[in-house]
């Protein structure tokens, strides 16, 4: 099958009647979400660093314990193992709920945004960005692959 590599695929291509303007707009939201997302992913970083060093912490009781430092085993054990990041909160309850009640509200109204003004097509503002920017005909500046 010939393929034409020569102009975005109809996927990234900008539907009639959408103005700059509107394609503009797009790219922001969706730079946005990116944004967004990258910060999701800290959140979950947080979280598995949280449970690594209570894991760890865990481990050094007994640590104490064996080298005969009960007072301060059964303090590190009390005050420390098993605390709560947040008021009533441990790292996989704050992950639920930024994503419950941000996270997932955010996706989703960017996705009916993208379906009602761009019939759902993503990333025009970036796919035309790169037809203005690659060399046409060069080798790596293919327009898809």
């Amino acid at each position: 099958m010939n393929v034409n590599h020569e102009g975005p695929t109809p996927a990234h291509q900008r539907p009639e009647g959408v103005s700059d303007a509107t394609v503009e707009a797009l790219g922001s939201v969706s730079k946005a979400l990116e944004t967004v997302e990258r910060a999701r992913g800290h959140l979950y970083e947080f979280h598995q660093l949280t449970g690594t060093a209570d894991l760890e912490l865990g481990r050094a009781v007994e640590l104490l314990r064996k080298a005969g430092h009960e007072d301060w085993a059964d303090r590190v054990d009390r005050e420390l193992v098993g605390r709560n990041v947040l008021e009533g909160r441990w790292t996989f309850q704050v992950v639920e709920e930024y994503d419950a009640g941000f996270y997932e509200p955010y996706k989703s109204v960017e996705a009916e945004l993208r379906e009602d003004l761009a019939q759902g097509r993503s990333h025009l503002y970036e796919a035309e960005m790169k037809e203005a920017r690659r060399t046409k005909g060069a080798a790596h500046h293919a327009a898809h692959p």
